[in-house]
């Protein structure tokens, strides 16, 4: 399942390889809601070339995926992008091309509660 989120990047980190091989770079996206949140996203291997040409300040829109996992007794879970799209003017997409389809909106997705969203955390 695909999710999605737009707001400001705030913070691009420096790419990281670890021992095995394998590589990836964080990024810190200020979601755009009421109670504005900073959420960190992890490009792995590839998808690292997702943001080349993206910089700290443009607004965007990260469609990206939830992946958990269990290790050393701890559970992790990672939000990881699928593409980038850039909404500042003259922006445009930044997505492998295998993976550049629209990301559906649920048919069965019910309203949050009224008050759901008065919560500042």
């Amino acid at each position: 399942m695909k999710y999605e989120m737009a707001g400001s990047v705030k913070l691009i980190m420096e790419q990281q390889t670890f021992a095995s091989g394998f590589t990836k770079r964080e990024f810190v996206l200020t979601s755009e809601e009421e109670y504005p949140q900073d959420i960190k996203f992890a490009c792995v291997k590839d998808r690292i070339a997702l943001l080349e040409r993206v910089q700290p300040g443009e607004r965007v829109k990260v469609i990206f995926r939830i992946r958990g996992n269990f290790a050393k007794d701890r559970y992790f879970v990672d939000l990881q992008p699928q593409a980038i799209e850039r909404l500042d003017a003259g922006s445009g997409s930044v997505a492998p091309e295998a993976e550049a389809e629209a990301v559906p909106e649920p048919a069965n997705r019910a309203a949050p509660p009224a008050d759901e969203d008065a919560m500042p955390f």
